[in-house]
């Protein structure tokens, strides 16, 4: 079923609480459709989503589907839910999330964001661009911007930002006008069934006939790029959009872009890393490719203050600075060290969680060399985001392979959250930055070292 979102209908979302699906909820509400939504638990989100006119429930019962003409669910929601099953029972239409995505984004002329890595922080980036530029976008994203506390907001615009997730090929449904791929890495394989597939998919979202960026600093999208005729941005020496004079600190990064012979000059971010400063560089062209001047890009881009947990400041105690990581892919975790290194601490604790034990089952082995920026490795136990254990697979893993590869490693097997603090109490030094990375629930806070445990 195509949803139509031409006329008021009353929507129920399950698992409305999820950073994903709370955005779509967030949007629809704002278009003037009915939103009703539950989800296990109380939060923060579900108390935003009420404030907005959802009307957004804790826990799960058959009653909530009550004058529903539309139920959306995410791929975490099983079949087996009972607001899943009353649905089937009382006919009414189940969407996936890539379906309600699909049919928001065909109301507005929509650039879409994809990639392993980066697609958040380019995709926020760029709304942020278009708001400074006075286009009065939308824009579906997620994680929350720091500057707007949300990932998502409807606007008087004719312009949608969208970041299109892969891992369940929901960007294949999208019809953007404008396709830009920051990179494409191994991932979600179990979907896919292989990497020459999840390429391949990749290489079917450019092919929407509209305009399509790629950075050409990554091989593999480069290559697809080429075959559509992509603009292409990075430093690479072909880049279309080349990043010059590139460095990067504790706290932020700076770079300039030349295009077509012309210098668009110097671009300064309040984040660090190189990995942030391509982004804003991808961000910066489809900025430019839907109008907005260089300059009101100069201004986003420099008041830029991040994504919840992308190179996250947590807090200091005691001389140790506090970082909070989404990484949990080899190369997102290997970009986040190298930004830790550039900050200039005395040593990197990097705090590792590993996520999915599907993802854990097949990249275990690539993240051998993810580490090397690392004094101190600790790799705790997996978190399976609904995932049942698999035997044999665990965070040691990792830890073998990399030790396997660079022996002298100071590296911990640290599965559970009391033995990783005791170890963190006693190894931590003033100039040292904890760094935490993963997708998972693992967040360490200055809080929990306030004091010597009894």
């Amino acid at each position: 079923m195509d949803l139509d979102l031409g006329s008021p209908q009353r929507i129920h979302v399950i698992g409305v609480g999820g950073v994903g699906m709370s955005a779509l909820a967030t949007v629809l509400a704002s278009m003037g459709q009915h939103v009703s939504g539950s989800d296990l638990k109380a939060s923060a989100e579900m108390e935003r989503l009420v404030s907005l006119g959802v009307d957004a429930i804790v826990g799960h019962d058959p009653s909530h589907l009550d004058g529903a003409d539309v139920v959306a669910i995410s791929t975490a929601i099983p079949e087996r839910n009972i607001e899943v099953v009353e649905a089937r029972r009382r006919a009414i239409p189940v969407l996936k999330r890539a379906n309600v995505l699909a049919a928001i984004t065909a109301t507005r002329k929509a650039v879409a964001v994809a990639g392993t890595h980066g697609k958040t922080t380019t995709s926020s980036m760029l709304a942020l661009v278009l708001v400074e530029a006075g286009l009065h976008p939308s824009f579906i994203i997620g994680g929350d911007i720091n500057e707007v506390g949300s990932g998502a907001a409807w606007g008087t615009g004719e312009w949608l930002v969208v970041e299109a997730d892969e891992s369940d090929g929901t960007f294949l449904a999208l019809r953007p006008e404008i396709a830009l791929v920051t990179n494409v890495e191994p991932d979600h394989l179990d979907y896919y069934g292989g990497r020459a597939e999840m390429e391949e998919a990749f290489g079917r979202f450019l092919q929407v006939g509209g305009q399509t960026i790629v950075c050409a600093d990554d091989p593999v999208a480069a290559a697809l790029g080429r075959e559509v005729g992509a603009v292409s941005y990075g430093t690479a020496a072909n880049a279309d959009y080349r990043m010059v004079e590139l460095s990067t600190a504790r706290s932020s990064s700076l770079f300039s872009v030349n295009h077509g012979g012309t210098s668009l000059g110097e671009f300064h971010l309040a984040v660090p890393g190189r990995h942030n400063a391509r982004n804003a560089c991808g961000a910066l062209v489809a900025g430019l490719l839907v109008g907005a001047p260089a300059d009101a890009a100069r201004r986003a881009l420099g008041r830029y203050g991040g994504v919840a947990r992308r190179f996250e400041f947590r807090g200091e105690h005691n001389g140790v600075t506090f970082v909070d990581d989404y990484a949990h892919l080899p190369t997102e975790a290997a970009a986040a060290l190298s930004a830790a290194r550039d900050g200039g601490w005395d040593r990197i604790v990097a705090v590792f969680q590993p996520h999915r034990y599907s993802r854990t089952a097949s990249l275990w082995q690539d993240f051998q060399d993810a580490f090397v920026d690392a004094d101190v490795l600790a790799v705790t136990d997996i978190y399976g985001a609904g995932e049942a254990p698999r035997p044999g697979v665990s965070g040691r893993l990792i830890l073998d392979s990399v030790m396997a590869v660079h022996p002298e490693t100071d590296g911990h097997y640290l599965p559970n959250h009391h033995d990783l603090v005791a170890f963190l109490r006693v190894s931590l030094r003033p100039g040292d930055v904890c760094l935490t990375l993963g997708a998972g629930d693992l967040t360490l806070l200055p809080d929990e070292f306030l004091d010597d445990p009894d």
